[in-house]
Order: structure tokens, then sequence, then C-alpha cells
């Protein structure tokens, strides 16, 4: 299974749960999932990361961080726009694809191979919320994704910091 981080996954564990500098051991883990091809981001997400001016945005800047966790595919164009269409709404303007920012990319990833990826995402379901409001969980159930949360990731996976 390739699980397929959300660009929100790195940020909440960063800021909440793993501080880079208190917690070291899951970032380093985190590499070595990619490493190994457990954990992949789309470049989309990767650049959402980067896009800040945190201490995360340098860590994702390292060279080897990069190469060990992307996803390394140039995203289908027609499956972005399905998600889009069918996840959202078929006719969003202008302002609303601002506010969607390039979660579609990530969902359209995983249904590039539906059987054998899922998303990780630390956002929390909403199924009321319509347009763009909606929520990468709630999108992925619409089109058939499976999805998981941090938490998820963490058991499927066996992270632990050796303190057992």
């Amino acid at each position: 299974m390739l699980y397929l981080l959300d660009a929100s996954v790195l940020i909440t564990a960063s800021r909440l749960y793993y501080p880079l500098e208190r917690v070291p051991e899951f970032w380093d883990w985190l590499v070595h999932q990619g490493e190994t091809g457990n954990v992949k981001m789309p470049l989309e997400m990767i650049e959402e990361i980067r896009d800040g001016s945190d201490n995360l945005a340098e860590w994702m800047s390292d060279h080897h961080r990069l190469e060990a966790l992307s996803l390394g595919e140039d995203a289908d164009v027609g499956l972005v726009r399905r998600v889009i269409d069918e996840g959202y709404a078929p006719d969003l303007n202008d302002v609303e694809i601002e506010k969607i920012g390039r979660d579609p990319f990530l969902i359209a990833a995983a249904l590039h191979n539906s059987s054998e990826r899922l998303v990780v995402t630390a956002e929390v379901s909403r199924p009321k919320a319509q347009r763009a409001n909606r929520k990468v969980p709630d999108v992925c159930d619409d089109l058939g994704v499976r999805w998981i949360d941090s938490f998820g990731l963490i058991h499927a996976l066996d992270f632990s910091t050796g303190w057992r």
C-alpha cells in the first residue's frame, strides 16, 4: 500500500504533535518510510509545505528528503478535473478554486491507482460542507478513494520512538 500524504499531515505534526526539534525520530522515520516506498507526496503537496516560512519549509527543502518523499509523477490533468467536478462542484469560480488549493492533486494521485493507494490527511470530515468548503475525507469518500488520518498512518506503519 502506498500512503499519499497531505501537506496537512506534516504541518499538523510539526506544530502540534511532533515538533522537528523535539521529536526528530518521527521525521527520520517519515523519510525512511519514503525511501522504502511506503509514503510519498505529490509535488503539489511538497510545494505547499515549501511555500511556508517556518522550520518545516526549511526541513522539506533538503534534497535527500525531497527525493525520499516525492511521488515523482506528473499530475493527471483529467483526474484532477474529475476530482474538482465530482468532488467539489463543476462550476467553481476562481476564488473557490484558489480556496481548494492543491488538494485535488493529492486525491487525483490516489485515484490514479485507487486499489494500491490511499490518502493520509489531518483534515476532519465535514460532510455537510459544500463546494470549496469540502474537506479531503469527504471528497475521497465521494470518489471511492480510501483515506486515513495521521494516527492511522502511525498505527499502520508502526511508528515508535523505542520507548516501549
